[in-house]
């Protein structure tokens, strides 16, 4: 079995603080795989960019877990112009790498910048290069118009596609595109779905969670995530500005820093245009742990997304016996079961979203019947399940089976 694993996240800081411009599921992917693979016996080191100079060098998640905080470049910096200090990132590992006297049998890169870190040091190191991008641009130039993403992405995706030895895919939708875009060799491809904590993310008392977010006596549409565009969220407020009895409805967005984000304040404007100043509440960002009270607050989760890798949220909500609707895209057409643990919806329009919100908001049977199928089907995602699926990807690269001998 694998002993050692380097998982580098240049961006992705599996500590930082979740729903802000750069944060989000892969934070929590990475923070959960590193913890899961030290409970299997292997030793994980998560190398990430400094992104708070308070934030102490090493950190230690657990026995076997620790991340590594290096510097390069501005600690503020965004994930645009990080490639720039991609060299200067990876002499740091190779500086902490070569002083602490340390040595790994695998490396396991999450997305494109990473990637092209993992191609050196998987050379330097003579060892196999794992990769996982969690989102790729030729799809999400497609999911949306207007949907930017520079060229240089797309070139070092195609790439690492045909140099890294294996590509977790989160889905199958993922793997056609890998497929399809970047004309990746589908035996160089495996699908692990992600997982959910679900002691963490179950049902709780819903009264008491709407209390403790002083939402008493409302019903309770939500939405998790970063506060973009692709996000879909002009689609959900117009939706929920048709819904026709509204006196009792709570649109929680969480996700965004209020004092940067200028999409935030756009979408506060559009609230206020379509008359939902006061039955929407952005909240900012939350921590984590947090969530579970958010999620048993809501009778609905709802995400209009133009693409989603997964759909991480989805499976939180879920897991805490929460219906969703979802856009029928990307990873989140595997996590949601149409017409039983939610809808999804294969139009942008905001008619057929408001519909279904009625029909959810309106119906607790209907309610309740979905969040028990939702909680037991993401009950069985498990993030442990997710980590052996992954040590035995290591596993299979570092030990290829031989082929028998035939006896003569």
């Amino acid at each position: 079995m694998v002993q050692r694993v380097a998982i580098i996240s240049v961006h992705g800081c599996p500590l930082a603080r979740l729903g802000e411009k750069d944060t989000g599921g892969m934070n929590v992917y990475v923070l959960e795989l590193a913890r899961e693979l030290a409970r299997q016996g292997i030793t994980v080191d998560v190398y990430t960019r400094v992104h708070d100079p308070q934030e102490p060098r090493v950190v230690f998640l657990q026995e076997r877990a620790q991340v590594i905080h290096l510097p390069a470049g501005p600690y503020d910096e965004g994930k645009t112009g990080i490639y720039g200090y991609l060299s200067e990132f990876l002499d740091r590992i190779l500086e902490f790498q070569s002083s602490h006297g340390l040595s790994y049998e695998i490396v396991h890169t999450h997305y494109w910048l990473s990637g092209l870190v993992g191609l050196d040091l998987a050379a330097r190191w003579d060892v196999p290069h794992i990769t996982t991008f969690h989102t790729l641009a030729e799809v999400k130039r497609r999911a949306r118009p207007g949907e930017y993403e520079p060229d240089l992405r797309a070139a070092m995706e195609f790439r690492i596609c045909h140099e890294a030895d294996l590509i977790i895919a989160f889905s199958q939708h993922e793997k056609e595109s890998l497929e399809r875009f970047y004309h990746t060799e589908p035996s160089k491809i495996r699908v692990v779905p992600c997982g959910v904590d679900s002691g963490r993310f179950r049902p709780m008392d819903r009264f008491a969670a709407k209390k403790a977010l002083g939402l008493e006596g409302k019903k309770v549409a939500l939405f998790v995530g970063r506060i973009e565009p692709l996000k879909g969220l002009d689609l959900l407020l117009q939706a929920v500005a048709q819904v026709e009895d509204k006196e009792d409805l709570a649109v929680l967005i969480v996700g965004g820093n209020p004092r940067k984000d200028q999409e935030l304040e756009r979408l506060h404007a559009t609230a206020s245009s379509l008359g939902l100043a006061q039955t929407t509440r952005f909240t900012g960002t939350v921590a984590h742990q947090e969530l579970p009270t958010y999620y048993n607050a809501a009778e609905v989760l709802v995400l209009p997304s133009y693409y989603e890798s997964f759909g991480l949220v989805a499976l939180e909500a879920m897991a805490c016996g929460v219906p969703v609707i979802a856009a029928r895209v990307g990873g989140l057409q595997y996590v949601v079961r149409e017409g039983e643990t939610g809808y999804l919806l294969a139009w942008h329009c905001p008619d057929i979203y408001a519909e279904r919100l009625e029909v959810l908001l309106n119906n607790e049977d209907l309610r309740q019947s979905m969040g028990k199928a939702a909680r037991s089907l993401a009950a069985d995602q498990t993030w442990g399940a997710m980590a052996q699926e992954l040590a035995n990807a290591y596993d299979s690269l570092l030990f290829p089976a031989q082929p028998a001998l035939c006896k003569v």
